[in-house]
């Protein structure tokens, strides 16, 4: 193999021993001053690495650790170290930059292997350099005797794996505990042993000797910079950061990783930072923070020379890595995943998110793998910390080359492009809410008397200026609002006006201001959600929307201000998904919370309720949703949240007494238990604040105990089972409750079991329910547990319901039950008619399907295949009981009547309308009525 052209001497000898790196060396050599300098100092040496090395391979991280771990082990003075540690770095340099500039490598393998290579640098100087030092010193100790170590955070590029060619590592030093050392001649206290021990860790890698350097180490970022203690006990980094952490050092943070130190002592600063760098809610809050830091980053770029610096200069990588962590900051809190470092997994997580779009995620994805491949070209040619293009034109060209590019004005043509899209997308990033020209009064509103705030509504247009104004100052001068920060107040100071104003344009102005005062009120508490009203003009409109037309709604975001977030995004807030999207939304939700964080799984699946309501409720009172839909959506949220706590629930109880006698698997779905739903449930009609009418069963088929450690009988377990399934579901959290459950619909009612077994459970139906329970089991259907099971109780109910009965006493039980209802429950007058309870109403069409059932379904086996009222009146048309005219007018009796009462819940209004509104839907119910059950009883 003959060597490449233009090459020296010494790398003609060296690659005539090495022909197989002939091929790619003319592109390394031409790109790589340092690599060439490598070879040209000592030939012999580099042949005898390079053959060794099989740089042509990936390397793992093990084989970087054990690579150093050979050459320290007979490590046993300073000097030796230093020395060690800068020709290991020399000679991993020379393989990753010859894999890059060959080709061989993309950019994940080169940070990744720079990254990794610091590591073990760092991890194994400092077990060397503790263990000399304690042998002087003694080992660091906490008060109880137990050993403390260094544990070193990588922060920025190392932090995130990203390194580049020739980074500086920025470095904090801590360790768990103060204390002292167990050498009672030359004792320590735990902070000097550290700060000597990380100065000692400094000059092992900063120092320059005669084989240069290993890193550049910048320890600023330490509490107080170059102020503070080089090292710091967990106790006084967490004061520091509650106390005294700045915006820019969250920002900071979030690239933060433990390099040394235990699994334990790295999972515990972690932890102990978390909560630091990321709010437990959405934090909007950091909007006017991040402007800031946004501006300085744009100061920065009239300053001389910016406009050759890809990692500073306009549309280069810190502007990428500033819009990948500005979401973070404000999304991070709430969404696990997004706490992650490295920044091309954070731009795929936002566009999954659509926090930005598909399109803008690969526009920035392709220019920082282009911005960071340009850099590692322009620093591999001499192992310098730089980022800026070169002037000459011979290194232009070699940087063009090295790029794959024929020329300069190719190369500069693309890199122009590249960075001129990201300072788009950067510019655009945090812009500063437009706020229109206002009157000296609206610009101050929290200083204004009583008289002037009238006269600013009326000018606005509220018709009850009065009593608006008095609803105002008595906000204006709450203890909340008197109370306030100074952030909070500027806060509300920009956010009243604006609410005021976009009040005034909806049709009754005055009632929308009183229902957006109590959210308002809510929110003062947490200003971050003020500051989202403020910087979103989109999520504001759709607010006063939302109040104006429903007061639910309004309730229910100033309970649950959480749910201001759902308001960015109009197109999401209207769109309503399908069950799967749903489940997975779910699923998304929970997967950032810990395991055994039960507290705060139930938060989130409240939240989750919540989420989903404000949705289906959005969509329902602006006309985007048809009523069945509304009901189908409200059944598939409370049959998904069913099957998660029931495997929350059958998670605890399988851990703590193992599975029951029979059951084979870890899943609900072979459990030997299942959830019957009754009522609107198990009738596809839930409604906005219906309970859940539920019933336990379990399959008691299997006799024995429980198989793991605690065991106890199938009847204990699924009980325990039933209890915590209530607890989950009915337990008072900040979320509030996620439903409200009825049991009394099982077997001897609230004196029964409450988990029945199946054989009882279909005994009692066969044998000792009453009519009025058979009339419950038409809408009762299994919506989660064990499948085989559920099937069981679809044939049980198949046997009772069409078992033959006496028409004309059923006829007269079903009456007299209805009346009984009517007696009780109506509240119908000369001025109004009871929507559920009226004669003629919801009630009535559903007894008239139940009887049909339970009187027709012995010979007409297709009533009992569905539970819901509409497909069960189709069944009956088809079954020739009703006729064609007949089941659509008791169809559209039905879905009128639910659609109003939906309605008043959305207006907070009992369901009473105008008798005149339903004279005709009345009288086609009453007329069926009639027929079938006042004749039937009659003995006509």
């Amino acid at each position: 193999m003959v060597a490449p052209v233009n090459t020296s001497e010494q790398w003609q000898f060296i690659l005539q021993q090495l022909p197989e790196l002939a091929s790619s060396a003319d592109r390394v050599l031409e790109g790589s001053d340092y690599v060439t300098q490598w070879g040209q100092r000592n030939p012999d040496a580099a042949v005898e690495w390079l053959k060794q090395a099989d740089i042509e391979s990936v390397y793992s991280q093990q084989m970087i650790a054990e690579l150093l771990q050979s050459r320290l082990a007979e490590v046993t003075e300073e000097a030796t170290l230093h020395r060690v540690l800068r020709v290991f770095r020399q000679q991993q340099m020379v393989r990753i930059i010859w894999r890059d500039l060959a080709g061989w490598a993309d950019l994940a393998e080169t940070t990744r292997d720079l990254s990794l290579m610091a590591d073990a640098c760092i991890e194994q100087t400092l077990k060397l350099l503790h263990q000399w030092h304690s042998q002087q010193f003694g080992e660091p100790c906490n008060a109880d005797g137990q050993q403390q170590e260094l544990i070193v955070l990588g922060m920025g590029k190392l932090g995130a794996g990203e390194l580049n060619l020739s980074s500086d590592i920025d470095l904090i030093f801590t360790y768990p505990e103060d204390g002292t050392t167990n050498y009672p001649q030359r004792s320590l206290s735990n902070e000097e042993f550290f700060t000597r021990l990380g100065r000692k860790l400094i000059q092992a890698l900063d120092n320059t000797t005669v084989d240069g350097f290993v890193f550049r180490v910048d320890m600023r970022l330490r509490p107080f910079g170059d102020a503070g203690a080089l090292a710091a006990s967990f106790d006084a980094l967490e004061d520091y950061y509650q106390t005294q952490g700045r915006e820019w050092e969250r920002y900071a943070m979030i690239k933060a990783r433990a390099i040394t130190g235990s699994a334990v002592n790295r999972q515990a600063i972690s932890d102990l930072l978390r909560p630091f760098v990321y709010r437990r809610y959405l934090d909007y809050g950091m909007f006017d923070s991040l402007r800031e830091m946004k501006s300085m980053i744009a100061a920065q770029l009239h300053r001389k020379g910016m406009e050759d610096n890809i990692k500073l200069g306009a549309g280069g990588i810190r502007e990428i890595e500033f819009i990948g962590q500005v979401f973070q900051l404000i999304y991070g809190g709430r969404d696990k995943p997004l706490q992650q470092r490295p920044i091309l997994t954070i731009l795929d997580l936002l566009a999954e998110r659509k926090l930005l779009s598909k399109y803008a995620v690969n526009e920035l994805k392709q220019a920082y793998v282009f911005l960071r491949r340009a850099e590692h070209r322009i620093q591999a040619y001499a192992d310098q910390q730089t980022h800026l293009l070169p002037k000459e034109d011979g290194a232009k060209l070699r940087l063009a080359m090295a790029m794959g590019f024929t020329d300069w004005q190719a190369f500069s043509h693309q890199l122009s492009q590249h960075r001129r899209m990201v300072h788009s997308h950067f510019e655009q990033l945090l812009t500063a809410p437009q706020a229109g020209q206002e009157s000296e009064l609206a610009s101050d509103l929290l200083s204004a008397d009583e008289g002037e705030l009238q006269q600013y509504l009326q000018q606005l247009g509220y018709t009850e200026s009065d009593v608006s104004q008095q609803r105002l100052s008595q906000l204006l001068q709450s203890h909340t609002c008197r109370n306030l920060s100074q952030t909070g107040r500027g806060r509300l100071k920009n956010l009243l006006p604006l609410l005021i104003q976009a009040a005034a344009n909806v049709e009754e102005p005055d009632v929308c201001l009183a229902r957006l005062i109590p959210l308002l009120e809510a929110i003062m508490r947490r200003s971050a959600y003020m500051a989202l009203l403020v910087e979103n003009p989109l999520a504001l409109s759709q607010l006063i929307k939302l109040c104006a037309a429903s007061p639910m709604i309004s309730h229910l975001l100033a309970r649950y201000p959480v749910l201001l977030d759902e308001l960015l995004d109009p197109r999401s807030l209207y769109d309503v998904p399908e069950r799967a999207a749903q489940s997975a939304a779910l699923d998304q939700l929970l997967a950032s919370v810990d395991e055994q964080d039960l507290e705060e799984q139930m938060n989130r699946l409240r939240e989750f309720r919540q989420i989903s309501t404000l949705h289906v409720a959005a969509a329902d009172v602006t006309g985007v949703l048809p009523l069945m839909r509304v009901g189908d959506q409200l059944t598939e949220l409370a049959e998904i949240q069913l099957d998660r706590v029931l495997r929350l629930a059958w998670k605890h109880l399988v851990q703590r007494h193992g599975r029951p006698a029979g059951v084979n698997s870890d899943e609900p779905e072979q459990s030997g238990f299942a959830i019957l739903a009754y009522g609107k449930l198990g009738g596809l009609e839930l409604g906005y604040g219906s309970d859940l009418d539920l019933v336990f069963v379990y399959d008691d088929s299997s006799a024995g105990m429980t198989d793991g450690d605690r065991p106890v009988e199938a009847i204990v377990f699924y009980t325990r089972l039933g209890q915590r399934l209530i607890h989950l579901l009915n337990t008072l959290t900040p979320g509030g409750v996620l439903y409200d459950v009825d049991m009394r619909l099982r077997p001897d009612g609230a004196s029964g079991l409450l988990v029945s077994p199946l054989s009882g459970f279909a005994e009692y139906q066969r044998s000792e329910a009453w009519t009025w329970e058979h009339q419950a089991l038409v809408r009762a259907r299994c919506v989660a547990g064990d499948i085989l099971l559920s099937e069981k109780l679809k044939q049980v109910r198949h046997q009772v319901l069409s078992k033959p009965r006496d028409i004309q006493q059923l006829a007269i039980e079903v009456q007299e039950m209805r009346d009984k209802m009517r007696q009780q429950l109506d509240k119908s007058d000369e001025q109004w008619f009871d929507l559920k309870q009226g004669k003629g109403g919801i009630t009535d069409i559903e007894f008239l399907v139940q009887f049909a059932v339970l009187a027709w379904s012995s010979n007409l086996p297709e009533l009992l295949v569905y539970t819901d009222n509409v497909r069960i009146l189709d069944s009956l048309v088809t079954a020739g009981k009703l006729t064609g005219q007949e089941g659509t007018a008791l169809a559209d009796a039905y879905r009128f009547y639910r659609n109003r009462a939906n309605h008043a819940v959305l207006q907070e209004r009992p369901a009473l309308v105008h008798p005149e509104e339903v004279e005709h839907h009345r009288e086609q119910v009453l007329d069926i009525w009639r027929r079938w059950l006042d004749m039937q009883s009659d003995g006509k």
